[in-house]
């Protein structure tokens, strides 16, 4: 197990393996105040309806119970409740902390805080922000340069990627430079559907992406619409690994084999202990 560690300090270090952050780096995260924040879709649905379980049907995946709420109460309330949510005062997680300390150019994030945002606060870096239902164009992102001095993010064109030294790609949204998510059913089907037709990524990142490997941390595979996702932003992989310490159901399986994911059973804590 520790040279296979080993291995992947090094490729995170020499950019060969890109670390993909989901839901699940949260779980023994909480705010200032004690409150757990959401690591998985049942307590996201719970954070979202006040602590109240919903119905069997929306329970089953976060989007689901989220475009219900968009449809009650608009989808300036879902922002404006998505953004409250991932406000709230807590700290970067461990793990933000020992990935970014291995110095990797690039970071995919499908989570919707700023704590990678705030560890990046003093250096120069690019931020790529998933956007969902625009219309004026196919693209279903924005590229923002940051400009340490002012500690701001300024909308660029695509090319200023090229020469970047380090890249964050949120596809999912954040609460930086200004809230926007995708959240609800409505926007992963407009994301990812145009994200199949090749708008949801810069062009630059299509070519760095190509032979990279990728560390997924806290990301679950057992809902279509996370596999989907996944499936779409790591395109071209040679493969990559998984760390968890769950068992994994069958549609689980069938991902990980068909990415050549090798499967590093520890928890998350185990895994940060093991980079100290």
């Amino acid at each position: 197990m520790n040279d296979v560690i080993e291995t992947i300090k090094k490729e995170l270090r020499n950019q060969t393996t890109v670390p993909y952050f989901g839901l699940g780096i949260f779980k023994d995260t909480k705010t200032k105040d004690g409150e757990q924040m959401p690591f998985d879709s049942d307590s996201m649905i719970l954070m979202l309806n006040n602590g109240r379980p919903m119905s069997q049907r929306l329970m089953f995946e976060y989007s689901r119970a989220a475009m219900h709420l968009e449809e009650r109460r608009g989808i300036q309330y879902l922002t404006q409740l998505v953004n409250h949510l991932y406000t709230k005062d807590f700290e970067p997680t461990p793990l933000h902390k020992v990935i970014v300390d291995m110095l990797p150019r690039y970071i995919i994030d499908t989570n919707r805080d700023s704590k990678l945002q705030e560890l990046l606060a003093y250096e120069p870096h690019c931020m790529i922000i998933g956007k969902s239902r625009i219309t004026a164009e196919k693209n279903r992102y924005e590229t923002y340069d940051y400009d340490v001095e002012n500690k701001k993010y300024f909308l660029v064109e695509d090319d200023v990627l090229d020469d970047a030294k380090k890249i964050l790609f949120k596809p999912m949204g954040s609460t930086l430079p200004e809230p926007t998510f995708v959240m609800s059913d409505a926007d992963y089907v407009d994301w990812l559907t145009e994200a199949m037709g090749g708008f949801a990524l810069p062009p630059v990142l299509k070519t760095y992406r190509k032979t990279k490997k990728y560390l997924f941390l806290g990301t679950s595979f057992d809902r279509d619409t996370d596999r989907m996702v996944a499936n779409e932003l790591t395109f071209d992989s040679e493969g990559g690994y998984v760390i968890t310490d769950k068992e994994l159901g069958r549609k689980e399986k069938k991902f990980v084999e068909k990415h050549k994911l090798e499967v590093i059973n520890m928890s998350l804590d185990e895994f940060i202990k093991s980079f100290v």
